[in-house]
């Protein structure tokens, strides 16, 4: 029997049972929820709260990667973890640079943040819009300095912010405008500060030690510490 005339039929139902799940970047809503339970080589997110909060993400507008889940050491782990690459301003999208895996709750306080805190404070205080936020990384195994405690970095919870972009290209840096920035540019940066105690558990900036002088640490644990 000659099955040369069927080869193309079962080539396209071969290749039509092959299905990839789609990420945050397009698809319908149901398509994006259907895939947020989903994480990254074939990993469930199990936990219902991981799979609302990836759920909610993507609705936020988030572009995103799950990430498989790591551990790297006694209090070196995260599950149900996230790499973005942009967020959702009220106007456009804002970038995100330098940043690793974070777990999806800090993920969706920055998400929060970063759309009803600083780009809209952007526009209240310097007149542009929010285009991109500059981190110096999230995920890292290590202490908390001078202690034995891991930090929220080893967790994935915590992220260390140092610059912000505007849409006209100005650049304000939390080491050099904090205290050095015009008026506007100070009020701009203590602004962003305290509508992040609102969204974080723990904040740290450059009024509570030297050795956050030059960014922000915002993380999803502790117990409301705000300096």
């Amino acid at each position: 029997m000659d099955i040369r005339p069927a080869l193309p039929l079962l080539a396209a139902l071969i290749l039509g049972g092959c299905q990839i799940l789609p990420d945050s970047k397009g698809g319908s809503n149901a398509d994006r929820e259907r895939s947020a339970s989903r994480g990254a080589a074939g990993q469930t997110f199990t936990s219902s709260e991981e799979r609302r909060c990836i759920s909610d993400l993507a609705a936020d507008g988030a572009q995103f990667t799950r990430t498989a889940n790591r551990t790297d050491a006694p209090g070196c782990s995260y599950t149900g973890a996230v790499s973005l690459s942009a967020l959702s301003g009220d106007r456009s999208g804002i970038s995100v640079s330098n940043l690793g895996a974070l777990k999806c709750s800090a993920a969706r306080g920055l998400s929060g943040w970063a759309r009803f805190g600083i780009d809209r404070a952007a526009r209240d205080y310097l007149g542009s819009g929010l285009a991109r936020i500059e981190t110096m990384g999230s995920y890292s195994c290590r202490n908390v300095a001078g202690t034995s405690r891991r930090s929220g970095h080893a967790r994935a919870e915590a992220i260390d912010i140092g610059a912000f972009v505007l849409e006209d290209g100005r650049r304000i840096s939390v080491l050099s405008d904090w205290n050095g920035g015009t008026k506007e540019e100070r009020q701009f940066l203590r602004r962003i500060h305290e509508s992040a105690c609102k969204r974080f558990g723990t904040v740290l900036g450059p009024d509570y030690n030297a050795a956050h002088r030059d960014h922000f640490h915002v993380e999803t644990g502790g117990g409301g510490f705000c300096r």
